[in-house]
């Protein structure tokens, strides 16, 4: 069976996601795995902060409108029920939205809504906030 490319890339992220939580958990890193998990619910609720403050602009709150639209929607690529791997396709999307979000936004005002670990924030915007030659942009 030839799977499509997007779908190959997507089963290995997948199964990076898993394996890296394993190993977390493995070496005593419950809090780290725990962060990881909890990831996507942390953005949403950072999201929902986003789209009731005045100081993001209104292409950033459309943006993030839409990424919360994708995360609440009952449809995914990978069922939700499905441990990590689950929200796999809502962590890609928010990522995106995310990054969108820090080229529009102050990152002071992003880092208030953030309601986990902030160094798991920090981790998160300095993935996210690569640009095109492969190095890291400086998070605002």
């Amino acid at each position: 069976m030839d799977l499509p490319l997007w779908a190959e890339i997507l089963l290995i992220l997948v199964a990076i996601w898993i394996v890296v939580a394993i190993v977390l958990v493995i070496v005593g890193r419950v809090l780290l795995a725990r962060e990881l998990a909890l990831l996507v619910p942390n953005l949403v609720r950072m999201f929902g902060g986003l789209l009731r403050d005045p100081r993001v602009p209104l292409r950033a709150k459309i943006v993030v409108g839409i990424a919360s639209l994708w995360l609440a929607s009952p449809i995914d690529l990978i069922p939700d029920f499905v441990p990590i791997a689950g929200q796999l396709d809502d962590a890609i999307v928010a990522a995106l939205a995310l990054r969108f979000i820090l080229r529009t936004t102050d990152g002071a005002v992003v880092r208030q809504h953030w309601h986990g670990d902030p160094a798991t924030l920090e981790r998160v915007l300095r993935m996210v906030s690569w640009n095109r030659r492969g190095s890291p942009r400086a998070v605002p």
